[in-house]
């Protein structure tokens, strides 16, 4: 019989194959999250197919984005003021939910809503499996699983467009869905089994005005991200109304959290300087992340000729490197409690990757390009987790979902800035390119669209050689504006204070802040 876990701190040992067990649990939970959008996007040709309404095929995306962006800080309040595990357990239901709606839908505008639920459940999965392995394991200790988290992530992106596709071609689009339903239950018993953290009752009130002004600020900022320069010019009136109502309601919410007994976002967090940097840091990895996931497959396949329904294993020598600097990272953050070299080092990769990917041109081989993504993998790497584990040491125990919400908030909005920034430029010199080479008509005529090998393969020669030198001059565009946002990353890195990680011993103080002094006690004890 597997023995119950009990929370990091108590006076009850916490046994190693309990953690295990729990962190299988949670990474099939974080799997979940990470799986869906991944198996979906291959699904999507069919979907519209079968239900129409190609104009809102986007916004099958773009509501799920939204759902999750939104409650992601709220869920993190909601774990902290009434427990994480029955929060986390609620947020596997309500995914569940939209899951099997998703896949029962009628009509795109079904799918969109049903799509939006399932976000609202993916915003509090991300959020309580950081929160529960900050409750359960001491930072110091943390390191040793962190190329699990790496794992899934490469798992979810390898696999996730292979599984898809075969889901699709052999048992149906709605089976996309429906996947999640056995590995949502498995989780869900895990769970619910071996996890026991207490069930706290907060005495103050959820901040309502506080959640409803973030909401709005984040879905501002999310849309103007996704629409600017596509579905509206960047100076349209839609975009510029968007962005006043973003920074309205953001010094709305800022006003209003100072005044809240139990503020969504306690304002307090970003005192500490550690934690501060960690949110930059992360935003600006999100940045170069998602761009990198998203241009880097369009370019083998435009430009190298590979084959679309391979696209996640051309990402396999960025992720397989960030896979094994993760987990080298993690196990000399758990030897030595030393992590600083680590953001600097993952900050100069990052830099130094994003400028070799902006230099492929249509002589790159696929040999050249896999190291240049090994680069920035490794960059990756030594980032992604080490941001979470930093961020969470730099807070007390009470404050552990706002800081874990917060962190992962700001890594989702730097991939939504990072798909829009680098997407404008892409497309911007993709269009001039072929008009260069083609002519403005000739250019208009053969459309600036995103075509695969086999598309490409019956274009006339020249308009074929002319995308081809597009795409490759729109790629490098795009990541030359990474390498220069990675910079600011590196620059950051810089002034990361060394603070003892939690769990480190006597010279490692519990609430140790980055001023030095030792922050408050948590109010509550995690003791079962």
């Amino acid at each position: 019989m597997v023995d119950t876990v009990k929370p990091a701190g108590t006076s009850e040992e916490v046994k190693p194959r309990s953690v295990r067990v729990v962190l299988m649990a949670l990474m099939i939970a974080m799997l979940l999250a990470m799986l869906d959008n991944m198996i979906i996007g291959t699904a999507m040709p069919t979907i519209v197919g079968e239900l129409g309404g190609l104009e809102h095929l986007s916004w099958v995306v773009t509501a799920y984005t939204l759902a999750t962006a939104a409650s992601t800080p709220i869920w993190g309040k909601i774990g902290d003021m009434y427990g994480r595990k029955g929060a986390f357990l609620t947020s596997i239901v309500i995914f569940l939910i939209g899951s099997v709606l998703s896949g029962m839908a009628q009509d795109m505008g079904q799918l969109i809503g049903f799509r939006a639920i399932q976000g609202l459940g993916a915003g509090g999965l991300m959020v309580g499996v950081m929160a529960i392995i900050g409750d359960l394991i001491p930072p110091r200790e943390r390191g040793k699983y962190q190329g699990m988290m790496a794992g899934v992530m490469a798992l979810a992106m390898i696999g996730g467009p292979l599984v898809g596709g075969t889901i699709t071609d052999h048992m149906g689009w709605r089976w996309s869905f429906y996947i999640n339903l056995p590995l949502g239950a498995v989780a869900l018993a895990m769970v619910s089994a071996v996890l026991h953290l207490p069930k706290k009752r907060a005495q103050g009130k959820i901040d309502y005005l506080g959640a409803a002004l973030l909401t709005v600020a984040i879905t501002s900022t999310v849309l103007v991200t996704t629409w600017g320069g596509t579905e509206y010019a960047w100076g349209s009136a839609e975009i510029l109304a968007l962005i006043v109502v973003g920074v309205l309601s953001t010094a709305a919410f800022l006003y209003a959290e100072t005044r809240a007994a139990e503020p969504v976002m306690p304002l307090h967090i970003f005192r500490s300087r550690n934690f501060t940097l960690m949110s930059v840091i992360g935003f600006l990895v999100g940045f170069a992340m998602f761009g990198g996931v998203l241009y880097l497959p369009l370019f083998q396949q435009s430009v190298q000729g590979a084959s679309a329904t391979n696209s996640g294993l051309l990402l396999l020598p960025m992720l397989l490197s960030m896979m094994v600097v993760s987990l080298i990272a993690g196990r000399v953050t758990t030897s030595s409690g030393k992590y600083k070299v680590f953001p600097i080092a993952g900050g100069a990769l990052m830099v130094v990757g994003m400028f070799l990917l902006a230099t492929m041109d249509t002589g790159t081989t696929r040999l050249v390009s896999g190291l240049y993504m090994a680069v920035l993998g490794a960059g990756l790497g030594f980032l992604m987790q080490i941001t979470m584990l930093v961020a969470q040491n730099s807070v007390e125990m009470k404050d552990m979902g706002v800081a874990s919400s917060s962190a992962t908030l700001f890594r989702t909005l730097g991939g939504s800035f990072g798909v829009a920034l680098m997407g404008s430029l892409f497309t911007t010199r993709v269009t001039d390119t072929m008009a260069e080479r083609l002519g403005p008509e000739a250019a208009a005529a053969a459309g600036s669209a995103q075509l695969d090998a086999a598309s490409l393969a019956k274009l006339p020669e020249a308009v074929r050689d002319a995308y081809q030198h597009a795409v490759a001059a729109g790629t490098h565009s795009a990541f030359l504006l990474g390498a220069a946002i990675a910079v600011l990353g590196f620059a950051a890195a810089w002034f990361v204070k060394e603070v003892p990680l939690r769990g480190a011993g006597p010279a490692a103080p519990a609430g140790a802040s980055d001023d030095g002094k030792a922050a408050p006690a948590a109010q509550e004890s995690l003791a079962h």
